[in-house]
């Protein structure tokens, strides 16, 4: 993937903008990736002066959708802050990624398991918590170990798959 950045001279950097800086047709980055349609990337979130601007431009009279026009966003996005903005009084996006897995409630539970019982495997671990009516896959509990710095090792009891050397008693070739 290939991404061009178009840097604009700080002469021309005024051209076109309105009184905060902000270019009134560009809100976002100036940004495109090559191999997608059209040239254009994919839009990110709009920055925290723009939605403070439509929230001000609504509560000054403008109705959501010539505030949108006027700013030259989508309508949709208008109408979405001002009901942010009356619901809890935010403007700003919402927090992006960060999602917890199921298995941190039951932190303390998989923890002490694994502390008394070292040699387990993933499968007897991941049994042990349906048991217990906690669910989860070897994937998710993996994943959750790798959170948490916890490495499950092979038992070493068992025999590895070296090459087996023939003894005295092994026949040769020569007859």
């Amino acid at each position: 993937m290939i991404w061009i950045i178009l840097v604009v001279p700080a002469a021309k950097a005024l051209s076109g903008r309105g009184e905060s800086g902000i270019p009134k047709s560009r809100f976002r980055s100036e940004s495109m990736r090559i191999d997608s349609p059209g040239g254009t990337a994919m839009r990110g979130t709009y920055p925290g002066e723009v939605r403070v601007r439509v929230i001000g431009l609504v509560e000054a009279g403008s109705s959501r959708r010539e505030a949108a026009e006027q700013l030259e966003i989508s309508a949709s996005s208008a109408v979405r802050w001002m009901q942010c903005w009356q619901a809890d009084g935010t403007a700003g996006p919402k927090p992006r990624g960060g999602s917890i897995s199921a298995l941190e409630q039951h932190a303390e539970w998989i923890l002490t398991l694994v502390t008394e019982q070292s040699d387990l495997t993933l499968d007897e671990i991941v049994s042990a918590m349906h048991k217990k009516r906690i669910g989860g896959s070897r994937t998710a509990l993996w994943r959750f170990f790798a959170r948490h710095g916890i490495t499950v090792k092979k038992k070493p009891a068992r025999r590895g798959t070296a090459a087996r050397r023939r003894g005295s008693g092994a026949s040769s070739l020569d007859s």
